[in-house]
């Protein structure tokens, strides 16, 4: 066994030791101590070491034994490089808190404020910068107060220094007390380090105009946003649109009642308001009222803080949005102070609420819509320049167009004339023997007066008057009644510009004109030109060819009645009269004597 060697396998433990503790280092001698001579002679238990074990333990000759030739020669480190003061501390800065007061003159709502700043100090070389935070709404101007260089501390010539700094001390720059009440970690360190204890931080001062601003602004509570999975939102409602049908009465005061498409996209909870149009509605055909977008509730309750002159509200800011529940039929909801009233929806929509919100909607509203009335523009009165008619388009267009004329009334009636003859109502005696000619033109009912020669009446024969539309006496100036051919008839009196024309005659043509139109002439006007045309002769063949007929007609109903023979039996009361006519003949002239009864106002 003792000839193996030291190596794993080979080694034995020996099972009758029982001691494994391990010897002191060190012996006290005289109150000291003193280590061993040779402690590692000696091991665990105080047992005795193999030799071979500790013989790399014995001390070599140093004559025999070179260090460098095992661990090479020592390395003679450089000195270490001197670095200047503003290399050495380049970039590096202290930092104090520190707040100065500023009064305030001729001010009620407060007497100083409270400014915090920030003291910079540069080590590099050791110059001192005073910055102002910014402050929102401050009213002052804010930033670098002192620019970065070396402040004189007294007369003397003496600059501030980093020593001459601490928590809860007071400097002074040009004439501007800082207090100083908290300052970094790094510069506590540094301080610390170069053996200046600071101390503690002091608590900064509360502007007092800053803190009675702040409690007149509402409390802010914050809302946890609900977690809305927009893609699976889209994939699933988009294109599905719940329509409404609602009227907005407008009050204002040219305010009407107009009705509207409320359309709500269940995709992004989107309101969009369309206009419905209609024709001639007097609007611009404008598609929208309110384009897509998400409307709030109550959209005036914003904070006072919130810059709504150049920027919309956002989820943010709203508490509460519209949603599907809002809307339903026979509902009143107000979008940005609109109130629109909810009176049908379209099938979809009911199919919606019924199967996913569980709530029936109503059955359509009968809403009335007032008949707009249209105003009417009272003309203005005639000038007595050119016709009514003119005056009229004078009205209606800046560029004035020519009357309309009825053409079917020109064309049918082209060439056609009534003429009747007149006389003047004597009102000069040098009047009672002229005569005159009216003519009234059919095709646009315009009458013109010719006045034709007599001999040594010292008149020629001229025009009296124009083709021109003649308006009776007394009738409205803006809207007058002309003369008709129903108002000319023998004995009628025509007032013509002051001018009174008695009718003496007529044409044959009128009377042929009133057998052909007897329902634009009364039956007393036809019965008195028929009785003047039987008087002067005109209406001699007529009742010649009339009386022929007539007793022809009468030859047969005699023989049919086997009466007597007109021919030659007369009638015995004819016989005595003396006057035998043929009885047709008769009948028509006796029709014609009885017209001559002319009601009163033909006298």
């Amino acid at each position: 066994m003792e000839g193996l060697p030291l190596l794993p396998g080979y080694s034995f433990r020996d099972p009758t030791k029982t001691k494994h503790h391990i010897s002191h280092a060190f012996d006290f001698i005289n109150g000291y101590r003193i280590p061993k001579t040779n402690p590692n002679i000696v091991g665990p238990g105080k047992y005795p070491k193999d030799v071979d074990s500790i013989g790399h333990f014995s001390a070599t000759p140093s004559v025999r034994y070179d260090p460098s030739l095992t661990y090479g020669r020592v390395q003679n480190y450089p000195f270490k490089q001197f670095l200047p003061h503003y290399a050495q501390y380049r970039g590096k800065s202290l930092c104090f808190r520190a707040y100065f007061k500023q009064s305030i003159h001729e001010s009620p709502d407060e007497h100083y404020r409270v400014r915090k700043v920030n003291i910079v100090y540069f080590l590099e070389d050791d110059t001192i910068s005073v910055i102002e935070p910014s402050v929102n709404n401050a009213g002052f101007a804010q930033g670098k107060l002192v620019r970065r260089s070396k402040i004189p501390k007294d007369i003397g010539g003496q600059y501030y220094h980093w020593k001459d700094f601490d928590v809860g001390i007071d400097v002074s720059f040009y004439s501007t007390v800082y207090h100083i009440v908290d300052s970094d970690i790094f510069t506590r360190e540094f301080m610390q380090s170069n053996g200046i204890d600071m101390g503690p931080p002091e608590e900064m001062p509360e502007d007092p105009y800053i803190k009675k601003r702040s409690e007149k602004l509402p409390l802010t509570t914050m809302k946890t946003p609900t977690v809305d999975d927009k893609l699976r939102r889209f994939l699933e409602y988009d294109g599905k649109i719940l329509r409404f049908y609602a009227i907005w009465e407008d009050d204002s005061e040219l305010g009407e009642k107009r009705e509207l498409i409320i359309r709500y996209y269940l995709a992004d909870d989107c309101v969009e308001v369309g206009e419905v149009h209609k024709k001639n509605d007097g609007r611009d055909p404008f598609p929208l009222l309110l384009h897509k977008t998400k409307v709030p509730k109550n959209w005036k309750e914003v904070p006072l803080t919130y810059p709504s002159i150049y920027r919309e509200l956002t989820e943010e800011e709203v508490e509460e949005f519209y949603s599907p529940k809002d809307f339903l039929v026979g509902d009143t909801v107000f979008l940005f102070a609109r109130r629109l009233f909810i009176y049908d929806c379209d099938p979809f929509t009911r199919n919606y609420y019924r199967e996913c919100l569980n709530i029936e909607q109503k059955p359509k509203i009968q809403v009335t819509f007032p008949t707009p009335t249209l105003p009417q523009h009272p003309h203005p009165p005639h000038t007595g320049i050119g016709t009514t008619e003119d005056t009229i388009q004078n009205v209606l267009r800046v560029i004035p167009k020519a009357p309309k004329k009825d053409v079917i009334r020109m064309l049918h009636n082209a060439n056609k004339k009534l003429r009747y003859t007149a006389v003047l109502d004597k009102v000069h005696p040098e009047d009672e023997q002229r005569s005159f000619v009216l003519i009234y033109y059919l095709s646009n009912g315009e009458l013109e007066i010719m006045e034709p020669p007599q001999r040594n009446s010292g008149y020629t024969f001229t025009r009296f008057l124009r083709p021109t539309h003649i308006a009776k006496p007394n009738t409205d100036r803006d809207d007058p009644e002309f003369y008709t051919p129903a108002d000319f008839y023998i004995g009628a009196m025509i007032t013509v510009f002051e001018h009174r024309f008695l009718i003496t005659g007529a044409d044959l043509a009128v009377y042929r004109y009133m057998q052909a139109n007897p329902d634009k002439f009364p039956e007393s006007t036809i019965n008195n030109v028929r009785n003047y045309m039987v008087q002067q002769g005109y209406l001699r063949e007529e009742i010649e060819d009339r009386t022929k007929l007539n007793l022809k007609a009468e030859t047969k109903e005699c023989l049919d009645v086997a009466c007597c023979d007109p021919c030659t039996d007369p009638p015995p009361a004819q016989q005595e009269m003396g006057d035998y006519r043929p009885f047709g003949m008769k009948k028509f002239e006796d029709d014609c004597i009885s017209v001559q009864n002319v009601p009163q106002h033909f006298n």
